[in-house]
Formats: C-alpha cells, structure tokens, sequence
C-alpha cells in the first residue's frame, strides 16, 4: 500500500547555486549579469534586470528590481528602506538577516525564495504565484496576501502583527510557525494549516465571517 503524502508538504527550497570567483560589478538598468557581486548604496536602479549566480551587499535606500529576472542570487545582511521585486520572475532567491522597511513582491512569480533571520515592515505578496517558499526567524509586522496563490509556504519562528489573507489561494501553505497577532480576515485562511491554539485565538473572527453573534 501507498504511504500517504505529508501534509502539509514542505517546501522544496535549497541554496542559490553560486560560483567561487565572482566579478564586482555596477548596478544598471536592463543589466544583464552572470556571476557578480554588488555592493548597493544610495537608490539603485536594476529594473528589468537580469541576475544569475550573483551576491548582493545592500545598504541602500531603495533597491528597483520590477520585472527583473532572479537566478540562484544571495542577499546577506541587508540594510534597505525599499526593496521591490513586483512582478520579478524569482528562482532560488535566499535573503537573509538584516532588515527591509517595505519588500514588495506583488505579482511576482516565485520558485524558491528563502527569507531567513530579517525583520520586515511590510511585506507585500499581493498577486503573487510562489510555490516553495520558506520563511526562518523572521518578524514581520504587516503582511499582506491578497489575491496571492501560495504552494508550498512554511513559516518557522516567525512574528507578525497583522496578515491579510484575503482572497488567498492555498495549497501546503503552513501557518503553525508564525506567531501572528491579528488575521484581518480569516475566510481568507482556507487550505492553511493552523495550530488549535491559534485556530482558538481566530475563534471570533471565524465566527463573524460566518455571521455568529458571540456573547457571554
């Protein structure tokens, strides 16, 4: 007989493939790199860009990577006020420790993305389509979802003041390491996997979705 499959299936996520030798490089605009390292400052422009076996340094105010292209790039330590991938296409993206005041990743395409050990403002997955992605020691104090389609999500030791599920799309997405303070609309958390503990602290949430009036 089968062994039935886990549930909710981890994410399948490893680490960016990076080169030994790598050349330091300038950030540009439609860039097209292949195995650099750059050292961001200031409100950098890479727009469009394509990334692949790259290392990012980043003490910046603004990062622009709309639409650019990610392939096995690691970002350590970051110091960002801004830092937007929106409608990025993203394979084997690690980010790890440091923090960023606003990470938009709304409508991006997502395969691999690993957030570890940062502290985050807001972070934005608005239309986004990710399939294996894990989050590590991470806080988090608004995260939005809306619209999103989410496989294969896992949250570990993480802390969140307000999520924001709404018309989320979920399959193997994980909840139970995230330590969230407010869910804003819990319908929106349907194909998540929760804790009894914390499916008893959406208790009154649940129920004004579903219209209960609750009193004592």
């Amino acid at each position: 007989m089968a062994r039935p499959s886990e549930s909710p299936a981890p994410p399948r996520v490893s680490a960016p493939d990076i080169p030994p030798h790598l050349s330091d490089v300038s950030a540009a605009r439609n860039a097209d790199l292949l195995a650099a390292r750059l050292d961001l400052a200031g409100t950098v422009d890479l727009a469009y860009a394509s990334l692949e076996q790259c290392v990012l340094a980043a003490d910046a105010d603004g990062i622009d990577l709309i639409g650019a292209t990610i392939l096995d790039v690691d970002i350590p330590d970051i110091r960002v006020a801004s830092l937007s991938l929106r409608n990025a296409g993203i394979r084997r993206l690690r980010v790890s420790g440091g923090r960023i005041g606003t990470l938009d990743l709304s409508s991006a395409r997502i395969d691999e993305l690993e957030l570890r050990d940062l502290r985050v403002d807001y972070l934005n997955l608005g239309g986004a389509k990710g399939t294996d992605v894990l989050f590590t020691g991470c806080t988090i104090r608004t995260l939005d979802m809306p619209q999103a389609e989410l496989t294969r999500v896992r949250f570990d030791d993480c802390r969140s003041d307000e999520v924001d599920p709404r018309g989320l799309r979920a399959t193997d997405v994980d909840l139970r390491g995230l330590d969230a303070i407010a869910f804003v609309d819990a319908n929106g958390l349907r194909g998540t996997t929760l804790t009894t503990f914390q499916v008893q602290h959406l208790a009154p949430t649940l129920a004004a979705g579903v219209g209960i009036q609750v009193k004592d």
